[in-house]
């Protein structure tokens, strides 16, 4: 039986008088709304095939809508899998805390991936982030951090060579970096410049977190320094904008 939404959520009249046409798109995203309010968190949702039947369209119209509830946080697409109802976000606090600690304080069991580590040579934009001669060697370490074995971001963090020697072999004995640079090297993070932005996902980024292409995705860029000013470290994440939020608390600064 099909639900046939051509007569349904009829355009109104503007502040013109004019009838106001509303796109079948949008009234089928409409019911797909209806539909998630109906289901649990984590369900699925009926392929694109069958809801092209129910709401006798075409898929390009039905995928139309999904990816604009996907793209809001209402569903969530995981690659090979289908579309589900989306779960509530993962939060993180705008403050200078690592992605274990966020993770661990939300219940959940961090882990980590390792997907590339090696020494590269800082160009002159990396040099000047760390503080660098350009050509110096850079410790690049790429990793997918998981949440509940769940993919949530790829960071690709950079540190000088110099500056923490060998980094590389001491990061097999802690689980987090910045526990390996407190212990080791009796170095803490103390601020940071962060900013976020959106970014389409690439082949690679949908891969490796089990998502679209071209979804959006949060990117994130943290430029850190300890106590006297001295940069630790660039980091470069990938957040998968379905799965994650950021809150910060503001004050007002004084007169």
């Amino acid at each position: 039986m099909s639900t046939d939404v051509s007569s349904a959520d009829r355009p109104g009249t503007g502040a013109t008088g004019r009838r106001e046409r509303v796109p079948k798109y949008y009234r089928i995203k409409q019911r797909l709304l209806q539909m998630t309010d109906e289901r649990a968190p984590g369900s699925p949702m009926p392929a694109e095939r069958l809801l092209a039947v129910e709401f006798a369209t075409s898929r390009t119209t039905v995928r139309k809508a999904l990816l604009e509830l996907v793209s809001e946080g209402r569903l969530d697409r995981i690659q090979g899998k289908g579309t589900f109802v989306a779960r509530p976000k993962v939060y993180r606090t705008l403050q200078l805390t690592s992605y274990t600690e966020d993770m661990r304080a939300q219940g959940l069991n961090p882990a980590s991936r390792v997907l590339d580590i090696g020494h590269v040579a800082a160009d002159e934009e990396l040099a000047a982030l760390l503080e660098v001669e350009p050509g110096d060697e850079v410790l690049r370490i790429e990793r997918l951090r998981l949440a509940g074995g769940e993919p949530m971001a790829i960071e690709a963090t950079h540190l000088s060579a110099r500056r923490f020697p060998g980094l590389r072999r001491n990061l097999t004995r802690y689980t987090s970096l910045y526990t390996t640079l407190a212990e080791v090297y009796g170095v803490r993070p103390a601020e940071a410049d962060e900013t976020i932005e959106t970014s389409p996902a690439t082949p690679r980024e949908a891969g490796l977190l089990g998502t679209d292409v071209g979804l959006p995705m949060l990117l994130l860029s943290r430029h850190s320094r300890d106590r006297n000013g001295t940069p630790v470290e660039w980091v470069r994440s990938v957040y998968r904008g379905s799965r994650y939020k950021f809150t910060a608390v503001l004050t007002r600064p004084a007169p």
